[in-house]
């Protein structure tokens, strides 16, 4: 049964929102002053939520009981994952107490957290605001609920990490092993049928679309799935079998079937996956995680 929170705010509450900070030419965010980046997303959060409970108060007490009435970002997080997460018989105050444990022992998740908030922030033009992708974004959610469950796992606690990855994929059509290995600055854009299995490995500010597949080739144990280099970006359908590397930069092209190495820089598509580009990066270039470009390196006609 979710958490309720009986406290309601009152909407006529005038609710300001922060000003906006400085922002870097890739979208990212320059922190001034005493916050730090962590305080300041926060803040900001906060500010979004009171300022939507003013224009919409049909969502006026729902905001509060998942963000405005919490102290910190770990805390409005777990309280919101509880609720997305549990079941009859797996109750959201369990998972609340889950998540908050293993926030508090690894500082270093918090830190993802506010990456995947920035990342979502800068590279996706629909999502308006971090409090937008805390709640809604599912592609986010999933990835903070792989986190705990990876930290679980690696602590020996599997029967919980399995139950938790049972109930992220139920519930946000994500799969993702608590065994494999996530970077941060993710973003999982639409997220709906990604699976990522369970020794694969995803780098730093990478992007990955919608049923996207990093799976094995059913013919070994072992290690046996994909491994994405720092700043790569996957297009929607695409499919990488295999123990492979996908080098950092690469692109690998909506729909594709990729089942070898891909080096730095360069774009895989078709089916089978042929290569295209470079191997080093040029001095302009941008890296594809970041910026979602999904037509340079393509010079064939």
């Amino acid at each position: 049964m979710p958490v309720q929170d009986a406290t309601r705010p009152t909407p006529q509450t005038t609710m300001s929102s922060s000003p906006s900070p400085p922002t870097t030419a890739n979208g990212g965010i320059t922190i001034t002053g005493g916050e730090n980046e962590d305080e300041w997303v926060w803040n900001q959060i906060k500010a979004e939520a009171r300022r939507d409970a003013e224009s919409e108060p049909a969502l006026a007490s729902y905001l509060y009981s998942t963000i405005i009435s919490h102290s910190s970002l770990t805390r409005s997080l777990s309280f919101h994952l509880g609720n997305k997460l549990c079941s009859s018989t797996l109750l959201s105050t369990l998972l609340y107490d889950l998540f908050m444990n293993t926030f508090s022992s690894d500082k270093s998740l918090l830190s993802a957290t506010v990456a995947d908030l920035r990342a979502a922030r800068a590279r996706d033009p629909a999502c308006i605001s971090f409090a937008h992708c805390l709640l809604n974004y599912k592609g986010f959610l999933a990835i903070q609920a792989h986190r705990v469950a990876h930290k679980l796992w690696a602590l020996n606690r599997k029967p919980i990490a399995l139950a938790l990855h049972s109930r992220v994929s139920d519930v946000f059509s994500v799969d993702i092993h608590p065994a494999a290995r996530v970077g941060k600055g993710i973003l999982l854009d639409h997220a709906t049928g990604v699976v990522i299995g369970e020794t694969a490995v995803v780098g730093n500010n990478v992007s990955i679309l919608h049923h996207v597949t990093l799976g094995g080739t059913g013919k070994v144990g072992g290690d046996r799935h994909p491994k994405i280099g720092d700043g790569v970006l996957i297009g929607a359908g695409a499919t990488v079998l295999g123990n492979v590397k996908i080098g950092e930069g690469a692109k690998i092209g909506a729909g594709s079937l990729v089942m070898i190495d891909v080096p730095p820089w360069t774009t895989a598509v078709g089916n089978p996956a042929r290569l295209i580009g470079g191997k080093e990066k040029r001095k302009d270039e941008d890296v594809p995680g970041e910026t979602m470009d999904h037509t340079s390196f393509i010079y064939v006609i």
